[in-house]
């Protein structure tokens, strides 16, 4: 495992970081025995960086992450969790989060510290509420050792938040397909340049960038003098970068963990040559030009009051185009957003109703309303009653 220094505090962090927004799942639930084992598994073999959130798992991640750090492996990493910014209303609110964190992670402090998702205006209500004193005071009194802040809103308001504070760390989404996207390469160095350490998340896209394939990208990768997977080709595309201290995977398969710690071991800044450069940029204008939606899958638009299963709705819209394969797309939009694998209720496009609350808790800031109007059209024609009906004989054995 190779690690890098966290530039305002010296500690020496796993490349690799463990995420804990997708774990592996169990009937909706998180497959409680499988994930501890991954955990542990990546902690054993050199990750020092745990991340969690008090939303992930619809609450459920962070217990779990205390449950899985028993056993002496708390005094192993470096745990992460973030305040949701979008739930407080008051300043007290702040100091009830932190301490119901505390005791879900079964921890007395944290290591680092976020305050989670902002964009510009909720910064702005953030520091009004007197997110700052609170911050100071939870350092000071050692509920959490390092404050830093997650990002999802424009490259100038990124400035201004990283101004506003003597900050830690931050964490932004970046991968080769969102170097002008939010925060960007612009924010990624410009944090870098006031000493801030930078954890990335969403490296595979929502692991849109890793699988399925389509064939005109792997046509590319194919071109490659050493062959790699496309994840692999993502992930060190962003090690590359040496103002990048972690990457946070959402690893929720053992074949995932294996090879990012392998690629872990092995992904130097600066290491790619001009030639694997040129060939990611290939890859990412033909992306460019088979993708739809931009969606990463975090579930943040979600719950939909209206019962839209949105991130599923977009997750297949998208595998249809980078697929191309219309029945398979037809058979699964029928079945997954249309509650008959999971057996719960309807989620379809055709639901939305233009409330535009999803828009407002986007961290991608999609026109999610427009995007399930074309999701309906394509999927919901004068054949969606037969898919449905092929869907229930498919995953249902009644």
């Amino acid at each position: 495992m190779l690690y890098r220094k966290m530039p305002g505090n010296g500690d020496e962090l796993s490349i690799l970081g463990f995420g804990c927004m997708r774990l592996p799942l169990n009937e909706g639930k998180i497959d409680e025995e499988r994930a501890r084992q991954q955990v542990r598994y990546a902690i054993d073999h050199g990750v020092n960086y745990i991340d969690t959130a008090w939303t992930y798992h619809m609450g459920e991640s962070e217990p779990f992450v205390g449950r899985t750090l028993a056993d002496g492996y708390r005094e192993k990493v470096k745990l992460a969790t973030k305040l949701p910014s979008w739930n407080v209303k008051c300043r007290e609110d702040m100091d009830r989060f932190l301490n119901a964190q505390l005791e879900r992670l079964r921890t007395d402090h944290i290591d680092y510290y976020l305050v989670h998702g902002l964009v510009g205006v909720l910064w702005d209500k953030m520091e009004k509420l007197g997110v700052l004193s609170f911050l100071d005071q939870a350092k000071a009194d050692g509920r959490i050792i390092n404050a830093g802040f997650s990002f999802h809103g424009s490259v100038e308001d990124f400035k201004r938040i990283v101004d506003s504070y003597p900050w830690i760390f931050c964490q932004i989404q970046y991968n080769f397909l969102d170097e002008k996207n939010q925060a960007g390469t612009v924010g990624l160095e410009y944090a870098a340049s006031k000493g801030l350490g930078v954890i990335v998340m969403e490296p595979l896209r929502g692991g849109k960038l890793a699988e399925p394939v389509p064939s005109a990208v792997q046509d590319i990768w194919n071109k490659a003098t050493v062959k790699r997977t496309p994840a692999e080709w993502a992930l060190r595309w962003i090690w590359n970068h040496p103002e990048v201290t972690v990457v946070l995977s959402g690893m929720n398969e053992e074949f995932h963990i294996e090879e990012n710690l392998r690629v872990a071991c092995e992904a130097y800044p600066d290491s790619m040559t001009e030639a694997e450069l040129k060939l990611v940029k290939k890859a990412e204008q033909k992306y460019r030009e088979l993708m739809k939606t931009g969606c990463t899958g975090c579930r943040y638009c979600m719950p939909c009051p209206s019962g839209v299963d949105i991130p599923s709705c977009f997750e297949i819209y998208d595998g249809f185009y980078l697929s191309g394969n219309e029945k398979e797309a037809k058979l699964m939009y029928a079945a997954k957003p249309g509650g008959i694998i999971r057996g719960d209720v309807p989620g379809y496009a055709s639901q939305c109703v233009q409330c535009g609350q999803c828009v407002e808790k986007c961290p991608q800031h999609l026109d999610i309303p427009s995007l399930l109007e074309a999701i309906e059209k394509e999927f919901e024609g004068k054949d969606f009653k037969g898919w449905k009906v092929i869907a229930k004989k498919t995953f249902r054995k009644e």
